[in-house]
């Protein structure tokens, strides 16, 4: 009895602490965003969200996910493919590679660019002869935000082929074709993890700060993601509608939060 009444205590203390947690530094902050943001009404909410500067975030915004999602999804199942089909030599340095991106602070991604693609680079003379700006300009926050998301899909697919087997060579042996493998064997075993990948590759890159602050040279509508505008309104003393931009971020987190929890038990579900 002693031992069944010191297990619930501890139960409830441990769920006590849980939720507590959540509310501290999950559900009040959240909070405060979407209250903060509604303070002034909500006409003045929808009048700050749909400034022409917010509208330019909101859209460059759209644009970097959109073509980190498009880039690291080919590359992800290339790179996926490629590593757990094939042995050769350099296998684990190539893993360790895809991996970089995960380790490396976004700031440092950020000023590596500049001097890659910066007025001191040597390849800035022949950027600039074909007109190509990447520093301070949207190729470079596109650039920006592929990289901090580049592992993000291949990470989740890797361990579904490793665990796959030999159903491929299998279907080769029996004559199917490369395009057929992939469509009736292999993507039918992955398709959860590369769309769980695909909605964790989403929130991360509208939420990249970092690597698109240094790289953006903050130009108002130009340069500026949805993040870097909630911190020049906000530096600007202009702290309801900072908040007003901050809750799309919110708004856009939460129904990520929820596909990603339909993903996963679709996922499950299906295993």
């Amino acid at each position: 009895m002693q031992k069944n009444e010191g297990s619930k205590v501890v139960k409830w203390i441990l769920i006590a602490v849980s939720v507590l947690f959540a509310f501290v530094f999950l559900i009040l902050p959240l909070y405060t965003v979407i209250s903060v943001a509604l303070r002034n009404g909500v006409g003045k909410y929808f009048q700050y969200i749909t400034d022409k500067d917010t509208i330019s975030a909101v859209k460059l915004t759209a644009k970097a996910t959109l073509s980190a999602l498009v880039v690291n999804t080919f590359f992800g199942l290339f790179a996926a493919w490629f590593l757990t089909m094939f042995r050769f030599k350099g296998k684990k340095v190539l893993t360790t590679l895809i991996d970089i991106p995960v380790t490396v602070s976004p700031v440092i991604a950020g000023l590596i660019f500049i001097l890659v693609f910066g007025r001191q680079s040597v390849l800035y003379p022949y950027l600039q002869q074909a007109g190509i700006k990447v520093v301070f300009a949207v190729p470079g926050i596109i650039l920006a935000t592929i990289f901090v998301t580049f592992p993000f899909i291949s990470r989740e697919i890797i361990p579904i082929l490793e665990e796959q087997g030999t159903e491929e060579e299998a279907a080769a042996l029996m004559g199917a074709s490369g395009f057929t493998i992939f469509r009736k064997v292999t993507f039918p075993h992955i398709k959860w993890a590369l769309l769980y990948g695909v909605v964790l590759c989403t929130a991360r890159a509208m939420g990249e700060f970092g690597a698109v602050s240094v790289l953006s040279g903050h130009l108002r509508g130009k340069t500026n993601t949805l993040p870097l505008q909630v911190e020049i309104l906000f530096g600007d003393n202009k702290y309801v509608p900072a908040f007003a931009v901050a809750s799309i971020l919110v708004i856009l987190a939460v129904i990520i939060l929820i596909i990603r929890s339909i993903v996963e038990y679709k996922g499950k579900k299906a295993e």
